[in-house]
């Protein structure tokens, strides 16, 4: 069974048909950069023009980097802010033709970690964490999706954590990767000591590179892995959610 799936990120804008059987992406991904500003006019656009790459037809998954309720866009930490309070999924529905279902980003990936991924089969409080534009978080219990957290947020030494730990923090201050490790470290360990998960499920497109710095974070106490799905898991998670699964 194929579904198509859209991951809207701070920086670019990907998506293809996904495999569900397999968990993985049917065709080679299509992606166009991110707008700027990333007014909901100008994404939907975009989305409209990943979509139309393949020509698809039938239901689409959407991810977005912030809450989402019912298909409303409730914050934008790095999108425009007109995006507060929008009906995403009839606005994307209408500009693609198509039935768009729309949920945030790190739950689709965590989602799909958890079916496909490194998170399968694990049982008590599993975290998986997105590190790119900003910082996106997905808590499980059980198995069980607590939706919506927004950890990156988390104030960190009076930021927001993301603002310190991200990819983009680390590209922006030209951070080494030693550096950087500290600073997800000392994230990690504030996270940990409110949730004291299992596992950390290190997910966005810098875990291509986790032998660079995972092996650099000590005093963690939960696993800390590597998402298997990489930076495809948010195409994955947003194609499963539009199959209802």
């Amino acid at each position: 069974m194929e579904i198509f799936g859209v991951d809207i990120g701070g920086s670019g804008i990907k998506g293809a048909p996904v495999d569900l059987d397999r968990g993985d992406l049917a065709q080679e991904r299509h992606k166009v950069l991110t707008p700027h500003p990333a007014t909901p006019d100008r994404v939907a656009d975009c989305v409209a023009e990943v979509v139309g790459h393949f020509d698809w037809s039938g239901p689409i998954g959407v991810t977005f980097p912030g809450v989402v309720t019912d298909g409303v866009t409730r914050t934008a930490a790095n999108v425009d802010k007109g995006w507060i309070d929008t009906d995403a999924a009839a606005l994307l529905g209408e500009r693609v033709g198509q039935p768009v279902t729309i949920l945030n980003d790190a739950d689709a990936a965590g989602v799909a970690e958890m079916t496909f991924g490194a998170g399968r089969g694990r049982k008590g409080t599993v975290i998986m964490l997105t590190l790119g534009t900003g910082i996106g978080s997905a808590l499980f219990v059980d198995g069980r999706l607590v939706p919506n957290t927004e950890l990156g947020h988390l104030e960190l030494h009076g930021h927001d954590a993301e603002k310190r730990a991200s990819t983009k923090a680390k590209e922006d201050e030209d951070l080494s990767w030693q550096h950087w490790a500290h600073r997800v470290q000392k994230y990690l360990l504030h996270v940990e000591m409110l949730f004291s998960p299992e596992l950390f499920i290190i997910g966005g497109g810098v875990s291509r590179k986790a032998e660079k710095f995972l092996p650099l974070i000590e005093k963690v106490r939960a696993e800390m892995v590597p998402a298997e799905l990489q930076n495809n898991a948010g195409i994955v998670g947003a194609a499963m959610a539009a199959a209802g699964k």
